[in-house]
């Protein structure tokens, strides 16, 4: 009877096991329940003006002050069919607008001024993947007041060259932007803000291994006061920058500064009722950064 017992007893924890095993380590039944997908708005597209190019897909989404996006399947789908249609036009070009929410204007972004540049650089850098020259990408951005990103990054064509398009930044290491928030108001003064200061001291690491490369500093302004103070202020800008990374340790003979002025816009100045427009005119108020070839001809 007692070997019945015995018997009986190491049955019942061989099915229990068996049981587990089964449910657990094959089925994988077991432990938390898995939250179920987060259903996201199939509003994702590609536009070219007015007309929809590539609609119904999942939007992109960012946990907040993240610079990574969090790609599904239907995302990736949508990159790869952006790279096609690129490639199979290759008279048009791509703008990335990356947004970014208010309570975000903080947030770590690396060499970027802002984390919707970081954002859409990184939609880039997907692009790049599939085969997409990077001068056929500019990148710009928005801030968003609330609390909820709809459209985290844009997609939108154009056609480069056109007579009425705005010049496109590219926000590349080797050609960079900063605003003019790194300048006191309406003055030269420089104050250069902590993702300056990341990107400046990386300048100054690859100006130093590499001396076949210089550094040009143009500034840029708004439409706000005459041509000819525009020019002078833009130039007074690119060369208190210059200053800065002459006390980084860059020569001032591998530093070059010029000045657009006005005559070089990335957003309208004035709403098309004439009006003022702030944000455009903030775009412009800028100071571009590029790392160029030293010519060893030149004097």
């Amino acid at each position: 009877m007692r070997t019945f017992f015995l018997g009986f007893i190491i049955w019942c924890l061989f099915t229990v096991f068996a049981r587990w095993y089964f449910v657990c380590e094959v089925r994988h039944h077991c432990g938390d329940a898995e939250p179920p997908p987060i259903s996201r708005a199939m509003t994702l597209q590609l536009t070219d003006g007015d007309t929809i190019i590539l609609k119904g897909y999942e939007q992109l989404a960012f946990a907040p002050n993240a610079v990574n996006p969090d790609m599904t399947e239907n995302n990736q789908a949508f990159i790869a069919a952006v790279a096609d249609y690129l490639k199979a036009h290759p008279n048009k070009n791509l703008t990335l607008t990356g947004r970014f929410l208010s309570s975000e204007k903080d947030a770590p972004s690396g060499i970027f001024e802002n984390i919707g540049i970081a954002r859409a650089a990184r939609i880039e850098r997907l692009l790049l993947r599939h085969g997409i020259e990077d001068d056929r990408i500019s990148i710009d951005y928005e801030m968003v007041e609330g609390t909820t990103l709809e459209e985290p990054v844009s997609f939108k064509l154009y056609i480069p060259e056109a007579p009425d398009e705005y010049a496109k930044l590219q926000f590349k290491f080797e050609d960079m932007t900063f605003s003019d928030a790194n300048f006191e108001f309406g003055k030269a003064v420089f104050n250069p803000g902590p993702q300056f200061i990341y990107y400046a001291d990386s300048v100054y690491t690859v100006l130093n291994e590499n001396d076949n490369l210089h550094l040009l500093i143009i500034g840029h302004t708004d439409s706000i006061g005459t041509e000819a103070d525009n020019l002078k202020l833009g130039l007074a800008r690119a060369r208190a920058a210059m200053e800065y990374f002459n006390e980084l340790g860059i020569p001032k003979s591998r530093i070059k500064t010029e000045s657009k002025g006005e005559s070089e816009p990335v957003a309208p100045n004035s709403k098309p009722d004439g009006s003022d427009n702030p944000d455009g005119r903030q775009k412009n108020r800028r100071v571009n950064f590029k790392i160029l070839a030293t010519d060893p001809e030149a004097g």
